[in-house]
């Protein structure tokens, strides 16, 4: 392993490796796109679909190889023997840093079905990996803001078809819908100015999740709670493909998904506020851990 370079060097050489790999692999990925949009049948839609899926996951598995080569973490996983592959899976996670991403491809990785994030619009115009996201069916939404929901009300229900056209893409085969509740990147600043009761977590949003599982309830198997920890401080993508990062927590949790989970968060008054306690407990809980596991180090 090259752990001996200087961090600079680690972190251009370990960049390098990361665009070669996205490069070449999104190349079959758009091919065997283009094979699904030519031949829109079911059964070569599954059988495709797989391919594209063990692509994405060669892809993971060969950056996962760049981090091991550059990087000496000591990886801390909790609760990963509870996790099955052929199970579909709603992930949520607390979100402090781009690493959140990697790390957790890293440790899920052929451990459950690929995670699929819902990603803004905009970043579909990222090169390369915004091809390789629209070629494995990432939903892409577009988001508005209160000002124009405000102005145009219509454009809620515009946004809520989108996701519900997304989740339809799920239904053939396992996949693990990946959210990050809060919906932004925890600091201390955007933390203090929610003037909210969490230390390590900011707000969760509950509408984007309980959408999902109104749409998807009768396929989602489970969700996965995800608790990540950076004891030290929370790392940048330069830091951490730079090799500065020594130590990364990741406990997973497994929630069985209930009657009372699903229902219809935008029209049900008494189904939204009681689906609100049961995050806002989560959160609360997630935020206790965080503290337990920082204090153990």
């Amino acid at each position: 392993m090259l752990y001996f370079l200087p961090y600079s060097i680690k972190g251009v050489l370990s960049i390098l490796l990361y665009t070669v790999n996205t490069i070449l692999l999104t190349l079959p990925l758009l091919l065997v796109s283009l094979f699904k949009l030519l031949i829109p049948v079911h059964g070569v839609v599954v059988i495709l679909d797989k391919i594209l899926i063990s692509i994405a996951s060669l892809w993971i598995g060969i950056n996962s190889f760049n981090s091991k080569l550059f990087c000496k973490i000591d990886w801390d996983i909790r609760g990963l023997e509870k996790l099955e592959k052929k199970e579909w899976y709603l992930v949520i996670s607390n979100h402090q840093s781009w690493v959140d991403i990697l790390a957790l491809q890293t440790t899920l990785n052929q451990k459950i079905p690929l995670l699929k994030f819902f990603l803004k619009k905009e970043l579909i115009w990222v090169p390369f990996l915004g091809l390789a996201w629209w070629a494995l069916d990432f939903p892409f939404m577009k988001r508005y803001s209160k000002k124009q929901l405000k102005e145009k009300p219509h454009l809620k229900n515009k946004d809520l078809a989108s996701t519900k056209k997304a989740c339809e893409k799920f239904k053939h085969t396992p996949v693990s819908i990946m959210n990050f509740v809060e919906g932004t990147r925890f600091t201390q600043h955007k933390n203090k100015s929610q003037n909210n009761h969490f230390n390590h977590l900011l707000i969760p949003k509950a509408g984007g999740i309980a959408f999902v599982l109104g749409s998807m309830g009768d396929y989602l198997n489970k969700i996965i709670d995800v608790t990540i920890v950076y004891p030290d401080k929370i790392p940048t993508f330069w830091q951490y493909i730079s090799g500065r990062v020594d130590k990364i927590i990741i406990d997973f949790d497994v929630i069985p998904l209930t009657d009372s989970l699903t229902g219809d968060y935008f029209n049900d008054p008494e189904y939204k506020n009681r689906f609100f306690v049961w995050l806002n407990a989560l959160w609360q809980k997630k935020d206790e851990k965080i503290k337990t596991l920082k204090v153990k180090i």
